[in-house]
Parts: structure tokens; C-alpha cells; sequence
């Protein structure tokens, strides 16, 4: 293991204070040839975390970690904190199963105040924590490090609103960078670049309020009074931003890689003891040039090369490229058709049609409630909108589908993207809760593909045939090929053994598939391709059989196999029904292979169920 002259000696954040700022430059160095090389093994978040690394170690030397909390959004930039408070011996172990997660993680350490993993939710969480102290009669600090890219998100606007009129020791770091994941887009990206575009002014405002300061008797005075007058001074000095409006004081923006400069304007907010929005500018991948240049692509990066950049990727056509490929086909033909994204163009394959029909694609960014009731809207006209989105970011605008798209009868697509088990990026990231949430709405399709034919169908079939709300769901990674059966959206059945039937659908059917082929003797195999509403026709034909069994990659309460239980039971079905789900819990990470076989979902886990099942039966093994 390569060794380091500061960080070595860093087992937790007292360790910081004592550094000198030559010790701290050198560490930040250290800290960054770290993350790299550790990340080019692991992989994770990479252009984030290399970005705030100085702003990690000034956090921890100005504040006082775990009594005073640092409330990281999203929680992808945490690393450096990680590495700092104690951690640094796990890296190897990130992201893998029994590891360390990619996010904080209270379990994980004290000095991880809040669970993190989707955006905007970090001021909310912050002003909760500092009113808890407040109540408590502890003097301590809340602060909430958010991003530009999540405050396009709404949560950070309501949780301002809230806390601007408080007298509640919170701190919010604003970093800008211009970027989410994609280029961060809106008015509000806007108005951040005028602001840093501004320096001189906010200067003068800042040289002004020095000087008030630093007269103890008439300056204060002077101050208290041009805060509550109406004057045009008072608006000069004391309302320049939206965040002074909001009741927030106002300190940068501030050079995020310069150390000294940060640890002095968070002591001076800090003595306010009164919210203090403190915007920093810092650079995206800071210190590797391959992810300065290419921040998008080396957000998320999955193992690479170090000194060449190059990653193990594969070639593999992916879903989301076939998704994003269908999509603009039929984008040709029908004007009709508008694509949205809610900050992930790139990772849903949606920039072709971006780039080919800039007028019809909107990307909203970080705001997915918005993306559905904004669908629904360009729907009321007459227009096919498509939202693609992650399962694990769809779950954000639940309410927005229900009462905006199902309940209004209009007609949206929902292109929900890493469906099932996603691996390294956790419990707060698994895909494996969209089947169950909406199927408990009316007026909801569901399809969920398992090759690329059946996507480009199931595509077709939810935008011309379909009504109301369709949701296409299909899995991250590669694309699969027909494993034998027909290609079409509702189901195909492969007849075997009269006696047994076994299902499954999406991505686990070519498990359950090569399963079988593997069996001596072969029972009768159902692949769903719509999921949901289950027809009636789908229901006599498998009240045929006496003997049935189903593979799911979803959780289990709200699950297809769960009303598919009740359909047949109100059918007055009598014969032996089994079902194999993924447990109802939040689901750890670890990579996708080791979790399907945990939950004896891979192929021989799938197999030695159908043995066991034909083994009870006839009392000796097929």
C-alpha cells in the first residue's frame, strides 16, 4: 500500500486542526492521489469528490465533528470525510458487499449525521438538526453542503423558507460547479454565474459591513439600522442575493481550492450564529486532468486506468442505448413525441434525441416531481411526452403520478430506467420498489421487457395502443437476445411439462430460462412482458396448472406474484402456488451477481428451487 507523509497520520478530524496550510496543500495533494487510485480499483464517484476535498478539511478543522453535524446532499461528494473520520482503511472494501458504502451512512460512523443518497434533502435535514439543538439547549452547528446541481431540486427552496426565519446556528454551503451530472441547466444556474460574474460588488458589501463592525458602538448601530430600514443603501448592501431576501446572511462566492479563504469566511459565518448561505466555486475532478476535462463521464466511473483514463467498459449495447436509439426513431416520424429528463440525459440515452430535437426535449434538472406534472401538462395538448428516469428517482414523484398523470386520465410514458437490483450504489439506489408502488395506482401499464425486441415493441405499444400512465421498465447494462420463445408486449408460453408452470419476466427470465434448459425434466415456462394489469386470459391459462412457481426481481409485498396470488384465488384456484421475491427490506450493496444469488435469484439458485419442487413431488430427483 503507498504510503503518505500527512495523511497516514489522519485517524480522525481533531488530527486536522493541528496542520499547518503548507501541511494542509500537501494533504489535499495526498488526499487526491488517494481517491484516484482507490477509485480506479473500486470504482464510484470520482469528479465529485475530487472537487471538495479542501472544503472537507476545512469543515472539519472549523467545526467539531460529531457534535456539530455535517449534513452532506446526496452524499456522493463524501469520501474525503470518510477518509478523514476514520475510514481510510476500508477504502478497498467501497461500494462492495459488507463494505464501505458510497454515501454516508449513520450505521456506519457517529460523524455521519444524516443518510444520504438522493438530492435536495440536505437542508431540511440540516435545519431539523439545528432546531433539535436549539431545543436541547445545545450550542452546536448544523451545516448542509449541497451542490448547484441539487438546488434545482424544490426541497431545497421549501426547507430555505423555512430556515431563513429562524435564529437557528445553521450553515449552508452552496458548491458551484456547474454541474449535477450533466450541465447544470435553469434560471437558478444562471443566477449563480452572475453572481460569481459580480465580485466587485459583493466585495464592496463586504468591505462596508468590516468597517460597521469594527466601530463597536455607532457601527453596530448604523447596521441594525440600515437592516430595518427601507432605504436604497439598505438594498445596495443587505439585499443583493435571493438568499438575503430569503432571510439567509449572504458570505462569497469563495474560492473553493483556496484553504485559507474557506476556513476564514465559515468562522465568520459561523460567529453569526444565524443561517448563512456561503456560495464556494470549485472545479469538478480538480487535480485529474482526464476528469477536469470530462466531469460528466467521470462522475460515476466504474474501474479504470490511472495514468491513460481508459475504464473497463464494455461495448455492449446497453438498454438505455436502445431505449434512447428507439426513441429517436420514432421521434422522426411523430413531432408529437417529447422526451424528458430530469438531469440525466447521458445515463438514460436520451442525447441523441436531445441533439437531434432540441425543441422537443426539456431537461427540467434535478426535479422529478416537476418532470411529471410537466408531462402531464404537454399530455392536456395533445403530445407524447416520455420521462426517463431511474426506478430509485421515480419514487421522488409518486404523488405527482397518481393525482397529476393516473388520476387526471392522461396519457404519459414513464421510461423507467435501472429497474431492479443496481449493486454498488446500495440501498438508497436499488431499483426493486417501482412494480410495487405502481400497481397500486390506477390507470397504470406496466411493461417490463427482457431483450431488446421487446423493448422496442413494449416502447411502441405504450406510446399508440396504451392509455393513461405506461411505465416501460427495464434493467441497467447489457441488452439480452431472444431466448427462445416470440417476441411481442403481452406474454409467450413455452409448453413443457403439463403439471408445472414456472414464470418470471424482465431481466431474471433468461435466469429462470437457462434454469430450466438445465432440468431433465423440462415444466412449462411464462414469460411475462406486460406485467400489469394481469388480464383475465392470463389468469385461466395458468389456473391450468396444478403446480406453479414464480421468480421475481421486486420486492414482495405489491409484487406481480403477490396479485397474481389473489387473482387466482378469487379465480378459485386450489393447486400448489409458490413464489420466490426479493425480501422486504432495503436492500444492501454488493454487485449484482453476489445479491441475485443471496436472494437465490441466479441461475443454479434457480434450478436447485425446481429440483427441490419436482423432488417433493415424485420423491426423487430430475
Amino acid at each position: 500500500m503507498k504510503q503518505y507523509q500527512i495523511l497516514d497520520g489522519i485517524q480522525n478530524p481533531k488530527d486536522l486542526k493541528a496542520l499547518s496550510y503548507s501541511e494542509l496543500s500537501l494533504l489535499s495533494d495526498e488526499v487526491r492521489d488517494f481517491l484516484i487510485t482507490h477509485v480506479s480499483e473500486t470504482g464510484g464517484h470520482l469528479a465529485s469528490n475530487l472537487g471538495t476535498v479542501e472544503l472537507t478539511l476545512a469543515l472539519h478543522r472549523v467545526f467539531d465533528c460529531p457534535k456539530d453535524s455535517i449534513v452532506w446532499d446526496v452524499g456522493h461528494q463524501s469520501y474525503t470525510h470518510k477518509m478523514v473520520t476514520g475510514r481510510k482503511e476500508r477504502f478497498s472494501t467501497l461500494r462492495k458487499a459488507n463494505g464501505l458504502s458510497g454515501f454516508p451512512r449513520p450505521s456506519e460512523s457517529v460523524y455521519d449525521a444524516f443518510l444520504a443518497g438522493h438530492s435536495s434533502t440536505s437542508i431540511s435535514a440540516a435545519y431539523a438538526i439545528s432546531c433539535a439543538n436549539r431545543l436541547s439547549h445545545n450550542d452546536a452547528y448544523a451545516v448542509a453542503v449541497i451542490g448547484d446541481g441539487a438546488f434545482t431540486g424544490g426541497m431545497a427552496y421549501e426547507a430555505m423558507n423555512n430556515a431563513g426565519r429562524s435564529r437557528n446556528q445553521l450553515i449552508i454551503v452552496l458548491n458551484h460547479n456547474d454541474m449535477s451530472i450533466t450541465k447544470n441547466v435553469g434560471a437558478f444556474a444562471r443566477y449563480l454565474s452572475v453572481i460569481r460574474a459580480k465580485p466587485g460588488y459583493l466585495k464592496l458589501k463586504d468591505h462596508v459591513e468590516w468597517l460597521l463592525d469594527h466601530f463597536p458602538f455607532f457601527g453596530k448601530r448604523i447596521k441594525k439600522a440600515l437592516r430595518s430600514s427601507k432605504s436604497m443603501l439598505k438594498y445596495l448592501l443587505y439585499h443583493a442575493t435571493f438568499f438575503e431576501e430569503m432571510g439567509f446572511a449572504y458570505f462569497g462566492p469563495v474560492d473553493g481550492h483556496n484553504q485559507k479563504a474557506l476556513e476564514q469566511v465559515l468562522l465568520r459565518a459561523k460567529e453569526l450564529r444565524a443561517p448563512a448561505v456561503i456560495q464556494i466555486e470549485t472545479i469538478k475532478g480538480k487535480g485529474y486532468p482526464f476528469a477536469e476535462k470530462d466531469p460528466l463521464n467521470y462522475h460515476g466511473v466504474s474501474p479504470f486506468d490511472v495514468e491513460t483514463g481508459n475504464g473497463a467498459v464494455s461495448s455492449s449495447l446497453t438498454f438505455s442505448d436502445v431505449f434512447g436509439s428507439c426513441l429517436l426513431d420514432l421521434g422522426r416520424t411523430d413531432s408529437k413525441i417529447c422526451a424528458i429528463t430530469a438531469a440525466m440525459s447521458a445515463g438514460t440515452g436520451l442525447n441523441l434525441f436531445a441533439a437531434s430535437y432540441e425543441d422537443r426535449f426539456f431537461d427540467v434538472g434535478i426535479a422529478e416531481e416537476h418532470a411529471v406534472t410537466f408531462a402531464c401538462g404537454l399530455a392536456s395538448k395533445g403530445y407524447l411526452p416520455v420521462f426517463a428516469v431511474y426506478s430509485t428517482f421515480l419514487q421522488r414523484a409518486y404523488d405527482q403520478v397518481l393525482h397529476d398523470a393516473a388520476c387526471s386520465g392522461l396519457h404519459i410514458l414513464l421510461a423507467v430506467d435501472r429497474a431492479g437490483i443496481v449493486g454498488g450504489d446500495g440501498e438508497t439506489h436499488q431499483g426493486i420498489y417501482d412494480v410495487s408502488f405502481l400497481t397500486g395506482i390506477p390507470n397504470v401499464t406496466i411493461f417490463s421487457p427482457s431483450t431488446e425486441e421487446e423493448l422496442r415493441l413494449c416502447l411502441k405499444e405504450g406510446l399508440y395502443r396504451c392509455t393513461g400512465v405506461v411505465a416501460v421498465r427495464y434493467p441497467k447494462g447489457r441488452v439480452f437476445r431472444l431466448a427462445g420463445g416470440k417476441t411481442q408486449t403481452n406474454y409467450d408460453l413455452q409448453n413443457g411439462e403439463e403439471d408445472c408452470l414456472v414464470i418470471s419476466y424482465g431481466r431474471l427470465f433468461h435466469s429462470v430460462y437457462s434454469a430450466v434448459c438445465g432440468l431433465n425434466r423440462k415444466p412449462s415456462l411464462l414469460k411475462l412482458v406486460q406485467i400489469w394489469p394481469l388480464k383475465e386470459e392470463l389468469i385461466a391459462l395458468i389456473s391450468r396448472y396444478p403446480k406453479v412457481i414464480v421468480f421475481e426481481e421486486a420486492v414482495q409485498s405489491g409484487s406481480i406474484s403477490e396479485h397474481l396470488l389473489y387473482a387466482l384465488n378469487q379465480a378459485g384456484y386450489r393447486g400448489d402456488y409458490q413464489s420466490v421475491t426479493l425480501p422486504d427490506t432495503f436492500m444492501e450493496q454488493g454487485d449484482v451477481s453476489y445479491l441475485l444469488q443471496k436472494y437465490h435469484l441466479d441461475v443454479d439458485s434457480i434450478q436447485k428451487q425446481l429440483e427441490d419442487l419436482y423432488e417433493k413431488e415424485t420423491g426423487c430427483s430430475c
